[in-house]
Formats: C-alpha cells, sequence, structure tokens
C-alpha cells in the first residue's frame, strides 16, 4: 500500500469518523483549498470514501463547504428558541458535539438538514455555472398541462439529489446497513432531500406586447433553504422513536410503539430519547440553558422560560433600547424617523 494512502487510513483510524463530520469543513479559513489530492487528504472531517469523493469531483467540494455553513447557520435559527439550540463545540470535527453519537431526534434532524444542504448547494453550483458536469435541467421542457411553455433554466435538483446521495450517505453504506444507526441515518438523509422535491416551485415570465401575458414561460426552482429548514422542524417535532427489527430475511425500524404507523419515507426517526439539555456536559458539547435569554410572556410555547429554563428558575431584568419611533412619510416617498429609548423587561434563565 502506498505510503500517502496508509498515511490516510492511520489518521481515519486514529480519528473515528461520524458521518456528520464533514461539517467541520464550516470552520476552514475560505482561502484554504478543499479540492486536490494533497487537500483532500488533510481534511480531517471525511471519511475515506468521502476523501475519494473528494479527489474524483473536487469541483463540488467548494459547494460541499458552503452546505456546511448552510446547515449550521439554519440549524440554529430553527432552534435558536429550544433548550438545545444548535450550538458548537469550540473546536474539533464534530461540531454539535457527542449528541450527534447518540441517535436522538436532534442527530436525525441534523442528518437531515445536511443532506438536503448538499443537496441545494450542489444544484445552486449547476445552474449558475459553476460546475462544469452539470448545468440546468434541460429535460423539463414541452408545454404543461396548465398550459405554460416550460423554458428557462430549471434546477438540475437530480445531479444535486445524486451527489448528496454519494457524499453524505457514504460512511453509513461503509459500515453497512445491518445495524440501527446507519439506517437511522439514511432514512433521515432521504428524508431530507425530499423536503426539497416535495417544495420545489415554478417560476414564470409573461411575454406580449405591454406585458399581456399571452406566452408564459416557466421554469422549476428549489424552495428557499429556509422554506426546507421549516419543513424538517415540523418533521423533528413529528419524529417516530423506532427499534431495530427483523422483517423475513432483512432487518428495519419500525415504530417501537406497536400502536404507531410505520414512518413514511418523509418523516425523521430516531432511536434513542434526547437528554433534557438543561445542565451543562462539556463531555457532550451540551451547554446548558443558563444564562439563556427566554419569553416570559409565554409559559408553555417552547420558547417560554419554564421550558427553556428547566423549571422556574429565571430572573428579569431591565434593559435599555433604541428603536425607530414617530415615523413620518414625505411627498417624495421617504421615510424620517426619530430615534426614541425605550426601557424592555429581559428574562434569563438563572445561573
Amino acid at each position: 500500500m502506498p505510503t500517502g494512502q496508509l498515511l490516510l487510513l492511520l489518521l481515519w483510524a486514529t480519528h473515528p469518523t461520524m458521518a456528520t463530520n464533514w461539517l467541520s469543513l464550516a470552520r476552514m479559513p475560505h482561502n484554504r483549498p478543499v479540492s486536490g489530492a494533497a487537500p483532500c487528504g488533510r481534511l480531517r472531517g471525511l471519511s475515506v470514501g468521502q476523501v475519494g469523493v473528494c479527489r474524483a469531483r473536487g469541483e463540488v467540494m467548494e459547494s460541499v463547504r458552503r452546505a456546511a455553513e448552510m446547515v449550521i447557520e439554519e440549524c440554529q435559527h430553527q432552534f435558536r428558541n429550544r433548550r438545545w439550540n444548535c450550538s458548537t463545540t469550540p473546536r474539533g470535527v464534530n461540531v454539535f458535539g457527542r449528541v450527534m453519537t447518540q441517535g436522538t431526534r436532534e442527530a436525525a434532524f441534523v442528518h437531515a438538514l445536511s443532506s438536503a444542504a448538499v443537496a441545494v448547494a450542489v444544484t445552486r453550483g449547476c445552474s449558475r455555472g459553476e460546475l462544469e458536469r452539470c448545468g440546468c435541467d434541460r429535460k423539463v421542457r414541452g408545454v404543461s398541462p396548465e398550459g405554460f411553455q416550460w423554458s428557462g433554466c430549471s434546477d438540475n435538483l437530480s445531479y444535486g439529489v445524486a451527489f448528496s446521495q454519494t457524499f453524505v450517505d457514504e460512511p453509513e453504506r461503509a459500515k453497512g446497513l445491518s445495524s440501527g444507526r446507519p439506517l437511522m441515518n439514511i432514512h433521515n438523509n432521504e428524508a431530507g432531500r425530499k423536503a426539497i422535491l416535495h417544495n420545489m416551485q415554478v417560476e414564470c415570465k409573461c411575454h406580449g406586447v405591454s406585458g399581456s401575458c399571452e406566452l408564459r414561460t416557466c421554469w422549476k426552482v428549489m424552495p428557499p433553504f429556509r422554506r426546507v429548514g421549516t419543513v424538517l422542524k415540523e418533521r423533528f417535532d413529528g419524529a417516530t422513536e423506532v427499534r431495530l427489527s427483523r422483517v423475513g430475511s432483512r432487518t428495519a425500524l419500525l415504530p417501537r410503539d406497536p400502536h404507531v404507523k410505520p414512518p413514511a419515507a418523509r418523516d425523521l426517526v430516531y432511536l434513542a430519547p434526547s437528554p433534557d439539555f438543561c445542565s451543562l456536559d462539556p463531555d457532550n458539547g451540551i451547554p446548558g440553558t443558563a444564562g439563556r435569554r427566554c419569553n416570559g410572556t409565554s409559559r408553555l410555547a417552547p420558547d417560554g422560560c419554564e421550558l427553556v429554563c428547566c423549571g422556574p428558575g429565571f430572573q428579569v431584568g431591565r434593559a435599555e433600547v433604541v428603536q425607530r419611533c414617530s415615523c413620518k412619510f414625505s411627498w417624495c416617498c421617504s421615510v424620517r424617523c426619530q430615534q426614541c429609548k425605550n426601557t424592555v423587561l429581559i428574562h434569563t434563565c438563572q445561573e
């Protein structure tokens, strides 16, 4: 075996690779290359198979780096008011901490969001002409049942989904699909991609004299990634706890509660209950909720202080904020406002 491959295998063995460790690409400086034989071998968050994908399809790796950034940003937006708010570890390849190792619904969400992000980022690269091997989806042609003409640059989602399956699913397929966690991850990865597919949109342009729309040409576009995140967050709230079962000659994930219907392909599944995320647990990357802002006017909502702070332990303070006020519209369409200082109540979980 060549020395370079041996060193790569030793590095991989001493840093066990989780399927989401590639998200650490978001921490790399943008001036550091993420493609090429040598750079790919130095990307610690990638599995051996993902390093192979990096070397074979290097032009796509900048889109993968972009996807990693999208995952962290969107996860923190969707969970900004929850006990677990997608806080990241200060260093290392396991961006969200050991909570990703436990087969929880949080891990299910991150896997789904990650696979969707790769599909979206690569598809955007195709549509923008950034990737040599793909472009617009030219298969969308002809006249639709609604009577408009398919034309323009439809997003080439099939290419993005195929690459997501190749790259994101690789660590699971390398382990084999006979145990619970790889099956869980593969199911959630696919659910993430379906969140894009089932929310595709149509954009159109009218053609004709004075915008009469005598002819309308349309093309398919992906939903905004915020919409994908919202859909997956809803799936998170309704996720199904499953267990590994044998069905004939194969293994499958079935609901732990026999009275619950089997999850659909678009649903998220998880194997283990979540920790409460209340207390500081540095070993597992859980920062706790001490010092977190919460909504003191909402008792039962997810962002309410009683839920976020794990009980009635929160304190109330006052803060002065500067806001626009007394705005007036002038005849030339401009808006003039004054700056007003207001005192607001700030609720935070007790330290």
